[in-house]
This record gives C-alpha cells, structure tokens and sequence, in this order.
C-alpha cells in the first residue's frame, strides 16, 4: 500500500492569513486549467461610486440649506416684510410655493385664540363726544359734517360713534374725522376705527411700491418726500398682493397688471379725486384716470352688504391670511356726495366689515388688505400747510395697530399705500 503524504498547511502570522485555508488574504490559487476570474467593472467601481453619490448629494443639499438659510434670513430682517416675526416668516414662505403651510398654522392659531364674547371696551378705546377738540366744523367748499354712527351694541358706550376732527386744518377747517363703535352686538370689547376724508379739501396719490406692484421704478414711491409732506394729511395701506388681489393695477400710463372687469378698484382722477366702484360698471379707465388700484369684489353696493356676505366665508375675502375669519381687516369706501370712508379693526370678520363700512355712510366700498402688520392708518397733524409732516406729527387710527406712522417715511417700505393731502386752492 502506497502512503501518500499530507501537505503541510502553510503557517503565516497575524492578519494577512486567510484562516478558512490558510492563504495570503487576497491569494488563494486558482484551480488548475483556469484562468482567473477578473472582477467586472461596475462591482469594482460599485464602492467608489456608491461614496460619489453620498458626496454628490450631500454638496447638494449643503448647497440647498445654504441658500434657503441666507434667503430665509434676509426676509426676517428685512421690515418690508412686516413688523414682526410671524409676519415675516409668513411673507417668505407665501413666496416660495408655502403658502399651505401657512394657512395650516395661521388656522391652527385662531381656531385656539378666538376673539372675546361680551365685555367692556379697554379705558380710552372710545373717548368720549367731550374729548373733541375744539375746531370750526364747517366752512366754505366743505363736505357737510357726517352724522354720527349708530351704535350695533347697546347699551352704547359714552362717544361710541361720535365724529372727532383729527389731522392738520386744510383751509381753515378739519378735513378728516374719526370715530369709535364696537362691530357687533356679541364681541362687545372689540372696538373698530372709522375715518372719514373730504374728498373737497384732499385730493389722493397712490403711492407704488418695488414687491405690490412690482415692477418700476416709480416716480411715487416711498418715501413720502419732503415737498410731498408739506400737505400730508392721511396715509393708509392699499390692498393685497397682486397674486391674492383678483384684480389689476394701473398707474403712471402703466398697466402694470391686467385690469378685471367687474373688480371692485380705487380710481384717482388727475385732479386727485378718488373713488371707489365696480370696474366696467361705475368706474373705467378714461384719459382723466392716473391710477387704478383694484382688489377683489365689491364688499358694499348701494349702500348694503352684497348679497350672499358670509361670516364665516373663508375662500373669496381672506385667502392671504389662510382663510381665518375674525381677523384685522380694513376696507375704504365712498359716501353718497364723495366722501372716503375708511374702516379698520381688529377680530373682524367679513360680514363686520361690510356692515361698519355701510352704516358709516358707504353706498360703494371694497376691502383693502388684512392681518395685522398690514392694516394701517394714520394722519398727521404738524400745524398748517406749508409745514411738511413728520412720523413725530401722525397718530395711528387705533393704538393696537403695529408700526407706526413712520413706515411711509421709509424707503424700505416696499408696499403701496394711499395718501390724502390738503388740496393747493384750499390752503396749500
């Protein structure tokens, strides 16, 4: 019998022994009569690539979150984007396709914080008839004195409705006056701010801005300008952003954005008359027409809240504030012999609003823009024209509006708005 002799294994040290059989890691024999495999391209590079396309996608997403980041904080510091945080945040999410995003939280926030029901107006919300200055109320070329408002809550509090002259004398006699009511019977601490301009002694100039309308540059634009100041009576905000808006804007011989028949439009004359109807129906664009400014539907039509009004219609006339209900709102509207009215509050819904404005006198109105960094009114009362206004001579309509009447003196101030001015053969 033949032995056969058993091959030594072979012995090697440490790590670079294959200990299945005992090989070099990496060099075990190819089997006789065959050659040995090569290892395919993609397995060989599979690793490689695989760590490219981690490095690739992540260079990517840091690019991202870089640019998100700094555009992020630009908007938040940047005060054309409203006053505060929210505001802001709101705006630059609104922008970049988060609109959804915002109408989830904006709902989330005032189905927890609804407004009061029942209480008292906070001391000094609405002064009382004998905290009228004393003034002449009547003069030659004036619109008559408006007739108190009628209280929706009763009992009424003392001066709930009562007319105040406010703002710089235009000619020897108060232009402008505001009162004070609580908008329905139910939230009774709740108090709105109605203003009312004689269209005889002002004449009205919108003011374009670089993000509402866009476009430009304009001629009128903010900051209200020295010489612009010396009759300076009234400011106040425009409507919504054109892609909320449903409606167009024209101004400069510009048509900036199409203009929609049957919009509800604020239309300035050249004289400076301003008037407020149905677009196609009650106002057009003839050659008299400098500036058109439209912004969703007429709110009030021969003298009544439209037809079909909704409290809780959250779709046509607040979508910019994802489509809450009792929110600041504002609105401007025109009276039967020309005056504007201008209504603005906080916890209104839309149903409040058309209702204040018509029962302030307005035979047409619309509803101007909402939220609360938004709604803004202020006059000015730095003593007789020629004496320019300063943010030191305004006062806001209502203490609780954020900002101040500094913002139309900003040139950041990136918005239209409106402003009403002592007409020049009235005392200018």
């Amino acid at each position: 019998m033949t032995s056969t002799a058993v091959r030594p294994r072979r012995q090697t040290s440490g790590n670079r022994t294959n200990t299945l059989r005992g090989y070099p890691r990496g060099r075990r024999p190819t089997p006789r009569g065959r050659r040995p495999r090569r290892v395919p391209w993609p397995t060989r590079t599979g690793r490689w690539a695989r760590h490219h396309k981690a490095r690739t996608f992540l260079l990517l997403l840091g690019t991202f979150l870089a640019v998100t980041l700094w555009s992020l904080g630009s908007a938040l510091t940047d005060p054309a984007n409203g006053v505060g945080t929210s505001a802001r945040l709101s705006e630059w999410l609104r922008g970049h396709g988060g609109g959804s995003v915002v109408t989830w939280a904006e709902n989330l926030w005032y189905s927890h914080h609804p407004p009061p029901v029942g209480g008292a107006p906070a001391p000094g919300a609405i002064p009382p008839a004998s905290a009228s200055p004393s003034r002449v109320l009547q003069g030659p070329g004036q619109l008559p004195v408006p007739a108190p408002v009628t209280p929706f809550a009763s009992p009424a509090t003392p001066g709930e409705g009562t007319w105040h002259p406010v703002g710089r004398l235009v000619g020897g006699v108060p232009a402008v006056y505001e009162t004070f009511l609580r908008p329905d019977a139910v939230h009774t601490s709740v108090v709105t701010g109605v203003a009312y301009m004689d269209t005889r002694l002002l004449s009205a100039t919108l003011y374009s801005g670089s993000a509402i309308p866009g476009g430009g540059p304009w001629q009128v634009t903010a900051p209200i300008s020295a010489q612009a100041s010396q009759g300076l009576v009234v400011a106040f905000n425009a409507g919504f952003r054109m892609a909320d808006a449903n409606g167009g804007y024209y101004t400069q011989g510009q048509t900036v954005v199409p203009l929609r028949t049957g919009a509800a439009s604020f239309v300035i004359s050249r004289d400076g008359t301003a008037r407020v109807g149905r677009w196609g129906r009650d106002v057009s664009l003839t050659p008299d027409v400098v500036s058109v400014r439209q912004n969703l539907d007429l709110l009030v039509d021969g003298g009544q809240p439209v037809p079909g009004l909704q409290s809780n219609d959250t779709h046509q006339w607040g979508s910019t504030l994802g489509g809450q209900v009792f929110v600041w709102r504002s609105g401007v509207g025109v009276t039967a012999d020309g005056a504007l009215v201008y209504v603005a509050g906080p916890n209104l819904n839309i149903t409040d609003l058309a209702d204040v404005l018509a029962r302030a006198g307005a035979v047409r109105a619309m509803e101007l823009d909402i939220n609360s960094d938004w709604v803004n009114l202020a006059t000015y009362d730095p003593g007789p024209a020629p004496t320019p206004a300063t943010p030191a001579s305004g006062t806001n309509l209502l203490p609780a509006m954020v900002g101040t009447p500094a913002r139309y003196f900003q040139d950041w101030w990136t918005r239209d708005f409106f402003t009403m001015s002592a007409r020049p053969t009235t005392g200018r």
